[in-house]
């Protein structure tokens, strides 16, 4: 990868990681479903306007539109619900290690679901690590039983199983342009949750607070319509195998933001088990690379 990618990345990484930092300062004045609800809402905004600036325009096949509906719960509903949920009794930090295994759990599903995709030795034992790192996180609070965070660590983890869910529905939307494929999704999710947050959580009586709102901007139009934006842009330009170093950059952004600025303490359970989670991902990333230097290999011989 070049400068330009490696600027590409590091942006993605802050903002995908600035997330978790807006999160926690939204939930101070929302509760967590009207929190999801304004995300998906501002990033369906932007990227609408970022398609109308394009001259692109929205599916018009059911058939589509029903992909992107299941498409938008498998990977901004769920998952964005489950982490703002999770949130409110996790740090953010913490978040972002727990969410760092969505690539490993999408190795399993993607296993058990397709049948080009199998588990090799290398990404079993990057599984198996990953495993070790989430039992060392959330280990020490399952003598708690119910209380104490353990149910938002699950809450988390739940969002990665779906993320993993996800990347196999997506083969479904190839045929559509990935920025089409992301506002319809958008669209969908928000869709589910503006009703949902109406519903589960009152308004609030007063105007929430300039920081609240602040970080409600951030986490649509940064987090959210930037952030895909820039997946696109790096997938485009350095591939599928190099995109997936964000995962390593992302946590260490959270934690900075969250020490930072929010004051979380940073344990050494948590740091432990991201370098076990960073392992399992490492033997991933390995596979991936060398798999994809087989394939050069193989174009090059062939012409």
């Amino acid at each position: 990868m070049g400068l330009v990618e490696w600027a590409l990345l590091l942006a993605l990484s802050l903002v995908w990681g600035g997330s978790f930092f807006f999160v926690e300062v939204a939930l101070e004045g929302l509760g967590p479903y009207t929190v999801v609800a304004v995300r998906v809402g501002l990033g369906a905004l932007g990227l609408l306007l970022f398609l109308r600036l394009r001259g692109l325009s929205l599916p018009d096949s059911l058939a589509d539109w029903w992909a992107l509906f299941v498409m938008g719960l498998l990977n901004n509903a769920i998952p964005f619900s489950l982490i703002a949920w999770g949130q409110v009794r996790i740090d953010s930090g913490l978040a972002s290690i727990f969410n760092a295994t969505t690539p490993l759990f999408t190795l399993v599903v993607a296993h058990l679901c397709t049948r080009d995709e199998r588990l090799t030795p290398l990404k079993g034992l990057g599984v198996l690590f990953g495993l070790l790192g989430v039992a060392v996180l959330i280990g020490p609070d399952l003598g708690e039983g119910a209380g104490g965070s353990l149910w938002g660590q699950v809450a988390v983890l739940g969002a990665a199983c779906s993320y993993a869910f996800a990347s196999v529905w997506g083969r479904r939307l190839r045929r559509l342009s990935p920025a089409v494929a992301a506002t319809g999704m958008l669209i969908c999710s928000s869709a589910v949750m503006l009703p949902l947050a109406l519903l589960a959580e009152p308004l609030p009586g007063t105007l929430p607070s300039p920081s609240v709102l602040a970080a409600l901007i951030g986490l649509g139009l940064l987090s959210t319509s930037l952030a895909y934006l820039l997946y696109f842009e790096i997938l485009a330009r350095a591939g599928a195998v190099n995109l997936m170093l964000v995962t390593f950059l992302i946590p260490p952004s959270a934690l900075a933001l969250g020490v930072l600025f929010l004051h979380e303490p940073l344990e050494a359970k948590a740091l432990l088990g991201l370098a076990l989670i960073f392992a399992g991902l490492a033997a991933v990333q390995a596979q991936g690379r060398a798999a994809a230097a087989k394939s050069t290999r193989t174009v090059e011989e062939k012409g």
